[in-house]
């Protein structure tokens, strides 16, 4: 299968180029209109397939509903915003749903399921601060230990690749140092650690930030909290919501300015109401929610903001239109930032011959035309 386009994005810049796909990698590129073209994309936009490393459901599942067919039906429908891989995120609950979700992950894993890869989990708390829990249910947070997250990876098979966790509820930084020795990140956040907490979270091993801004202490000049260490630290990885609304667009302009291009990584939080009619009541971790017009979910009742309804390709569209982030700051963000920051950047993140068959076709006004996961074509 050969698709080719006027602008292919290629060493962080549009080239007129060929792209072979075979056996799911890409085989070859080659110079526009070498071979006969089986896909002629014209001149709308070739780019890697885009990586959501902090998504807890759509199409009103949720990852810890822990049925196989939502994840499937998940994996399967999410290509439509671009995406071709994606970690599988719980939210914070008592420790039977969470060992049923992480279970489930990793026998639809097993099992085999089309679409976007489940390139591992997301394990969001339930080690987190009280204070900075935000939606997560209060009476699910736990004392960290290395024993009980043990106990989850195994029910997990080794699936869980990045943890959240509030360094400062972490004694010792064990866990944070049991993580990082076993291939884990760790990504702070839901915390209310100081600048000194923080560094000393990174000195033992964490090396990403969970939404910026978000479920944290706000920045101050005198006390510059994980916000100031995300802006002062510039090589370890921030995720940051890209919807508008959880972060004014001058200070998503703000975090990549500090982060530059290699260290910022877009993510959605998406809940379960993605893709369904806005103003419906959901539940996030057993705790009723309601979708704003706005797309925002919300604790029923208050005005604690409980995750978005986000999608990658429009993620995008804000951060370059909206928030004047450069264009390649923006698409690493979505693709080689979150690959590298999991380890897989030799198969995913990038348009180059050995990597995985993961395109996505954008057109200018951020449409998904076509997505291919592994070499296969995605939306009919």
């Amino acid at each position: 299968m050969i698709l080719q386009s006027k602008r292919v994005w290629l060493g962080g810049q549009f080239v007129a180029a060929q792209v072979e796909l075979s056996g799911g990698k890409i085989e070859r590129i080659y110079p526009w209109g070498t071979k006969a073209a089986d896909e002629d994309y014209g001149s709308e936009r070739v780019l890697p397939g885009f990586i959501d490393v902090h998504t807890h459901g759509s199409y009103g599942f949720d990852t810890n509903d822990a049925q196989p067919q939502g994840l499937r039906d998940w994996m399967r429908r999410i290509p439509e915003e671009g995406v071709t891989g994606i970690l599988p995120t719980t939210v914070t609950q008592m420790p039977d749903v969470l060992t049923a979700a992480v279970a489930n992950v990793a026998r639809v894993a097993r099992e085999g399921y089309e679409g976007a890869e489940i390139l591992g989990i997301h394990f969001e708390g339930p080690y987190l601060d009280m204070e900075y829990k935000g939606a997560q249910p209060p009476e699910a947070i736990a004392r960290a230990t290395v024993e009980e997250f043990c106990r989850y990876q195994e029910a997990a098979h080794g699936m869980i690749r990045y943890i959240t966790l509030a360094p400062e509820h972490d004694e010792d930084f064990s866990l944070t140092r049991y993580c990082r020795q076993h291939g884990v990140v760790v990504s702070m956040g839901h915390s209310c650690a100081g600048y000194e907490t923080a560094l000393m979270g990174i000195a033992n091993g964490a090396m990403s930030m969970t939404h910026v801004y978000n479920g944290m202490t706000p920045y101050h000049h005198r006390k510059p909290g994980l916000v100031g260490t995300a802006f002062r630290v510039r090589d370890i990885y921030g995720e940051v919501i890209c919807d508008g609304c959880h972060s004014h667009l001058a200070a998503l302009n703000n975090f990549f300015t500090a982060k530059g291009r290699d260290y910022a990584i877009m993510i959605t939080d998406s809940l379960r109401a993605k893709h369904c009619p806005a103003g419906g009541e959901y539940d996030l971790g057993g705790h009723p929610i309601e979708i704003g017009q706005d797309g925002l979910a919300r604790l029923k009742g208050t005005d604690t903001i409980a995750g978005s309804t986000l999608c990658m390709n429009q993620g995008l569209r804000i951060l370059v239109e909206e928030a004047m982030v450069p264009f390649d700051a923006a698409l690493n963000s979505c693709t080689v930032n979150p690959a590298r920051a999991l380890g897989v950047d030799d198969r995913k993140g990038s348009l180059r011959a050995g990597c995985d068959g993961d395109v996505v076709v954008l057109s200018d006004d951020y449409q998904v035309i076509q997505t291919w996961c592994r070499g296969k074509a995605m939306l009919s």
